[in-house]
């Protein structure tokens, strides 16, 4: 099995991002699981849509989870629309309403309401696909070589 195959490994959170990247990616999507904008900031899923659109998804795997997010709110001004990922149990009526709402799990999710959109300045939006295609190939080039990550 390959390595971060096994459900066991992965936090409930990852287990969220994962089955949002699964239904995202079944949209067109293209995304980058704890993708860094910015230094202090990491965005659980930054999905990159056919159109050059950016969709933010927050996940969440406990009301604990969300009430310690202290930063959320700066995690607004990176995609064009934001949503909120949690499980069938998460109590979802603690959330903000005017964010999007996706019900997920390990292995799919459901956009169960739309994130208002909020276009990004063409500034960001330019730099944001470039940061997010540079990390895109660099994950794939340390995980067909990992001792690239070692070089200077």
């Amino acid at each position: 099995m390959p390595e971060g195959s096994d459900s066991t490994a992965l936090a409930p959170g990852q287990l969220l991002a994962r089955g949002v990247a699964r239904h995202l990616a079944g949209m067109g999507f293209a995304c980058i699981e704890e993708f860094v904008p910015e230094r202090g900031l990491r965005l659980d899923v930054l999905a990159l849509g056919p159109g050059g659109e950016f969709w933010v998804v927050e996940c969440k795997s406990s009301r604990a989870d969300y009430a310690s997010d202290r930063k959320w709110q700066n995690y607004l001004g990176w995609g064009d629309r934001f949503f909120w990922a949690v499980d069938a149990a998460f109590p979802a009526d603690i959330l903000p309403g005017e964010c999007g709402l996706i019900l997920a799990d390990a292995y799919d999710a459901e956009v169960v309401r739309m994130g208002p959109e909020t276009r990004l300045a063409g500034a960001r939006r330019s730099a944001l696909t470039r940061r997010f295609a540079r990390q895109a190939a660099l994950r794939l080039q340390t995980m067909r070589d990992p001792a690239a990550r070692l070089m200077p």
